[in-house]
């Protein structure tokens, strides 16, 4: 790593440079969280507008995520073989841009298109801000403390998403995809004067053959996965995205295998911590996407709530994640990332289960607001541990690609935990849409996501034994006397 990144992190009291730093990367990716959630509730007033059909109204979702999640490897790949600071800034610019442009079009393949462009920006930013974090602050405490600020952002920004495009909507739909614009212009700025230029030590060489397969496997393994509950996860145009999809991604297995200069060193997986975290973040994205799917459809179909009320339903969750991560660290420090991410697990399967028991009659708060409780303490502990977990221990010219793995692990179980939910809540109803039939497919629903949140808890209780088994291993210093005179 050069030396004008390393920037003094060994006091605990940060100079106004650092604290820069961090907070211009952290509100990118707060911006990418937002834009994800944002949108969601100007569906209706877009599709009035627009004249948009249902299945091209929920690819103004999906093109995001598969931009997103489909292209998050090669970015974080990117940002080491290129430079962490002109990927960042680059892929900012592009963000603002294509913002820009979907507030103004006034054709829906067009929007389709700028959500799209919007979800391959994050894909860069997302890598290259945790690896500007993790290459800023030096392991351990300080980088801890950095990290679960930064997670503060990324958890809230969803929810944010939510309150702001019910409040905006209200002005006009357009304003949801204007809103980040002067936000990620103003970012722009700060990461020009702010971030430290950074000169990678990657030998030169770049492997074009594992970025086109590894790129063009991940996207169609999200694409099949997003399409697959409208098209029926048996239908032959699925069964051949996945087969494709899996085709690819072997195929870059070996490229990789022989490559000087590969996208992916394989050898990264080897760590134990690093593909937990990673499964990790899939299973417990991928409940808590689900989750928050079937949540509002609740709220608003079954209790008839406005979609500024459902937001505000959340909110309990967001206040205890913006309140709580930036002073968890302590407690990561003491007790270690595999104990702090199985406590987390461990409460949203306790909210997801007390949710079993809702119907249409359950009042918000002695049924719904305790699972939200939950929602936000196991978000507070988990999220910010899994992000430290999957780049402890891995050096500087590979952080990116760490940032990058453990992002990719997050939306595709997001996709697949919200593609399963769906599939399950729209079998049961039987094609109906209203409240009689969401509550028919509801409980099935909210078992999927129990269930995928059990797996995420069996994923972090083998890390606590790995722990222990470790500290059993680990001698203890023989206390030394002063010899007797």
């Amino acid at each position: 790593m050069s030396s004008s990144v390393q920037l003094s992190t060994s006091s605990t009291r940060w100079d106004a440079r650092l604290w820069g730093v961090l907070l211009t990367v952290s509100v990118v990716v707060g911006l990418d969280a937002l834009d994800v959630s944002m949108v969601a509730v100007a569906l209706p007033s877009i599709q009035a507008e627009l004249g948009l059909s249902t299945g091209a109204l929920q690819w103004i979702i999906s093109a995001y995520v598969l931009g997103y999640g489909g292209l998050l490897l090669l970015g974080g790949r990117t940002a080491d073989l290129l430079g962490r600071r002109r990927v960042f800034l680059v892929a900012v610019a592009v963000f603002a841009l294509a913002s820009l442009l979907g507030g103004l079009v006034d054709d829906g393949a067009l929007l389709i298109a700028t959500r799209f462009i919007k979800g391959l920006a994050a894909a860069f930013t997302a890598p290259a801000a945790l690896s500007i974090i993790t290459t800023t602050f030096h392991e351990g405490p300080a980088r801890n403390r950095a990290i679960s600020i930064f997670a503060v952002f990324g958890a809230s920004g969803y929810s944010a998403g939510l309150v702001f495009s019910g409040l905006l909507t209200e002005v006009g739909w357009r304003w949801t995809f204007l809103l980040p614009v002067p936000i990620a212009l103003a970012a722009l700025a700060a990461a020009v004067k702010l971030i430290p230029s950074y000169q990678p030590q990657t030998g030169g060489g770049y492997d074009f053959p594992g970025a086109i397969t590894g790129a063009a496997g991940s996207l169609l393994l999200v694409f099949a996965v997003v399409e697959a509950p409208e098209i029926g996860w048996a239908a032959p145009r699925t069964l051949i995205s996945f087969a494709l999809a899996l085709a690819l991604l072997v195929t870059f297995v070996f490229i990789e295998k022989r490559s000087k200069h590969p996208l992916l060193r394989l050898g990264i997986l080897r760590s134990g911590p690093l593909a937990r975290a990673n499964l990790g973040g899939a299973t417990f994205f991928g409940a808590y996407i689900g989750f928050q799917f079937v949540v509002m459809l609740y709220l608003q179909t079954v209790l008839g709530w406005s979609a500024l009320q459902t937001a505000l339903g959340f909110l309990p969750a967001a206040l205890i994640v913006a309140f709580g991560s930036p002073r968890i660290e302590p407690l990561i420090d003491r007790l270690g990332t595999p104990r702090t991410i199985l406590a987390g697990v461990v409460a949203h399967v306790i909210g997801y289960a007390l949710f079993l028991r809702i119907d249409e009659s359950s009042s918000y708060a002695g049924s719904v607001l305790p699972s939200m409780i939950l929602l936000g303490i196991g978000f507070m502990l988990a999220f910010s541990s899994l992000n430290i977990q999957a780049t402890n221990g891995i050096s500087d010219d590979e952080q990116g690609l760490a940032g990058g793995l453990l992002n990719t692990s997050i939306q595709v179980g997001g996709a697949i935990g919200l593609a399963l939910v769906t599939a399950v809540l729209t079998g049961n109803a039987g094609g109906a849409t209203g409240p009689a039939a969401l509550l028919n497919g509801l409980a099935p629903a909210l078992t999927v996501v129990t269930g995928i949140a059990v797996i995420s808890v069996l994923v972090a209780l083998s890390g606590v034994v790995g722990l222990r088994r470790a500290e059993a291993r680990t001698p203890v210093a023989e206390p030394e006397f002063a010899a007797a005179e």
